[in-house]
């Protein structure tokens, strides 16, 4: 039996390829992204507007591809994790709703695991096992309830999004076409470890919102904390980012995790602000959140806040990000599905 493809996740251009196998008008494949990203229809049945007759020739070679979450975890404070099957079942992801009064924000999986292996995480700790597809991205977009609620996509969750490039633009094409969702690329934010030859296309290519993983200014800390500092140095991709402007709409961010005693001295703060000099940017203060196995220690509350308020007087605009989901092992650095994987 022909295994179905899937309609989700696919660009325009992709869309008239199919319109153009069925011996549909290639305005046809608007009709069919109308259908997908504005109506996030379920069935090729209720694309009303094209003839039932192609809709039956279409149905037999596709599929929607929207699937919904294999189980849904609900957290105290309102945030709640959802659990994906990819890879054709093989393997789970997770994905994190985060409402606020403001704002709904999901934080989306790129890949199946991650290969960066940074010690703090525990998505590294999993290991890498696929690349996810852009019908695996934006499905978990697509079919939470929460969907059309939405405000924000992060790319924050499981996997290196710089690793994935070819499906990570389709899926930023998806959200900000008018084709698409039509959204602000202001409303993305890509997080990246700074896979400096994806960083510059990225750059180049995208308006969205960069959030680089930093966690420590000097080259051999960050290298024990981060194995990617070896091929890309926190300093060569700080140049990188000079030769773009941040000063308008768009916004680079740099993520920074206080470890006790290790990255949270008077020392690493001035280090940074002499680090980050001239660059129009922010770094959000992140809580650590206990990983089975590493020995690091979050900073405490009030040695958090003072770096914060130094960094203020330096000159570098420093925020302490609220922690969401810890009950339910959604906050940052939490994500794992390994239970899940073995099963």
């Amino acid at each position: 039996m022909e295994k179905k493809e899937y309609l989700t996740g696919m660009t325009l251009e992709e869309l008239k390829t199919v319109a153009s196998r069925i011996d549909l008008p290639v305005y046809a494949a608007k009709q069919l992204a109308d259908w997908l990203y504005k109506k996030k229809i379920r069935s090729i049945d209720e694309m009303t507007n094209i003839a039932a007759a192609k809709r039956e020739l279409l149905a037999s070679h596709y599929e929607t591809g929207n699937r919904p979450p294999a189980e849904a975890i609900h957290s105290a404070d309102g945030t709640i994790k959802y659990l994906f099957a990819v890879n054709d079942n093989s393997q789970f992801i997770e994905s994190v709703y985060i409402p606020s009064k403001e704002r709904a924000t999901l934080c989306v999986s790129s890949q199946a695991g991650c290969k960066m292996n940074c010690l703090f995480c525990m998505t590294g700790k999993q290991g890498f096992s696929a690349q996810l597809t852009a019908n695996e991205i934006l499905n978990q977009a697509q079919s939470i309830p929460e969907s059309r609620e939405l405000t924000n996509i992060v790319f924050m969750g499981m996997g290196e999004p710089l690793d994935n490039t070819g499906e990570l633009f389709k899926v930023l094409d998806i959200l900000t076409a008018p084709y698409g969702y039509g959204w602000s690329p202001k409303r993305i934010t890509v997080s990246t470890t700074g896979i400096i030859p994806s960083l510059k296309r990225f750059l180049e290519e995208s308006s969205c919102h960069l959030a680089v993983s930093l966690h420590s200014p000097y080259r051999e800390e960050r290298l024990s904390l981060m194995p990617v500092e070896k091929a890309y140095p926190i300093d060569s991709i700080i140049d990188l980012l000079h030769a773009y402007d941040f000063s308008h709409q768009r916004r680079v961010s740099f993520e920074y995790i206080l470890f006790e005693n290790l990255n949270d001295t008077e020392r690493h703060a001035r280090e940074l602000a002499r680090l980050l000099k001239g660059l129009d940017c922010r770094i959000n203060l992140i809580r650590f959140h206990a990983v089975p196995g590493v020995h690091l220690r979050g900073s405490h509350e009030r040695k958090m806040e003072r770096f914060r308020d130094l960094l203020n007087s330096l000159g570098v605009l420093c925020t302490i990000r609220t922690s969401r989901g810890e009950d339910i092992f959604a906050a940052c650095g939490m994500l794992s599905t390994t239970k899940n994987n073995k099963k």
